[in-house]
């Protein structure tokens, strides 16, 4: 089912609206599909998701994420259908997971466990892309990770402002919608030329610019690890360095991640919103392994890992 919509942008949206709709179910599911179509319709009027023999290709690296994101999800959607399915990897399972019991925690999990598996398994596929392309990239997952923050360590992501982080970070609500849109910087084609990434920071909206620098910037390091373990995910941590995004990211330009100038607002929300207790105090992944299985949905039994996928 994936592979029949690999070339056509406008089939994997719909496919992965088609997702959230499970069988019988009464659950919720679509309203937390808001933030994946919104974020794929800025790939498609990108045209990263453009076939590779198109007139414009597409991207080898966004395409390959996405389908590694819309496969896993599709085949935790047929397991818990059929009940009687094994799942083919862990990503898959979280899904499950989330399907089974949907939460704005089990969606994070799930998300976040697919799109860093895909930076993981499509790095090579990364380093042929342009310098911005992989900013774009390197923006894209610190962005991600911060959303999650919201819902599994508030105070790590607002600090005193702890109390409404789970009301913004949730998928439904318009927050991560318009985080992970990009809509806020320059909507340039793919692939970018004649752009400089100076020319994308400083064509940045102001107040996402503000939450960049002065909210996110400031604790990526922290991000990184809090994310690792609650992904069960050490490799991520290979993706920060010198507390910026690292991800196919040459040293020489890791000054692009630290402004020569901040601004005195930004200074300001850094102050207010940092963590008023340490968020790495040994908490671990904030739902254990055991509680994450635990929690069972009446009508979707749990779905054990295998080896082989089922989904094309």
């Amino acid at each position: 089912m994936v592979a029949e919509v690999r070339d056509d942008p406008a089939a994997r949206i719909r496919l992965a609206r088609d997702t959230y709709a499970l069988r019988g179910a009464r659950r919720p599911f679509r309203a937390y599909r808001r933030a994946v179509v919104a974020f794929m319709r800025w790939q498609q009027s990108r045209g990263v998701l453009n076939a590779l023999d198109a007139g414009v290709p597409g991207s080898p690296w966004w395409r390959a994420v996405n389908e590694d994101l819309l496969r896993d999800a599709l085949e935790a959607k047929l397991l818990v259908e059929r009940e009687d399915v094994v799942a083919s990897r862990p990503t898959v399972e979280r899904w499950a997971d989330f399907f089974r019991a949907p939460s704005a925690r089990s969606w994070y999990l799930a998300h976040n466990a697919s799109v860093v598996a895909g930076y993981l398994a499509h790095a090579e596929l990364a380093e042929r892309e342009g310098l911005a392309e992989r900013f774009f990239m390197n923006v894209v997952l610190v962005r991600v990770l911060y959303a999650h923050a919201l819902v599994f360590d508030a105070n790590l992501a607002l600090g005193r402002f702890a109390p409404v982080a789970a009301l913004v970070g949730h998928p439904r609500a318009r927050g991560p919608q318009a985080l992970l849109s990009l809509k806020d910087v320059l909507p340039v084609s793919y692939p970018i030329e004649n752009v400089t990434i100076e020319q994308i920071i400083d064509s940045e909206n102001s107040v996402f610019r503000m939450v960049d620098v002065g909210v996110i910037a400031p604790r990526a390091e922290a991000l990184y690890a809090a994310s690792a373990r609650v992904l069960g995910e050490p490799r991520l941590l290979s993706l920060v360095d010198d507390g910026g995004p690292a991800y196919a990211w040459p040293a020489e330009h890791r000054h692009v991640w630290r402004p020569v100038r901040t601004p005195w607002l930004h200074r300001v929300v850094d102050v207010v919103t940092r963590p008023r207790r340490a968020s790495l105090r040994g908490q671990g992944a904030l739902m254990p392994t055991s509680e994450r299985h635990s929690r069972q949905h009446p009508t979707y039994p749990r779905v054990p890992c295998a080896e082989s996928p089922p989904v094309a």
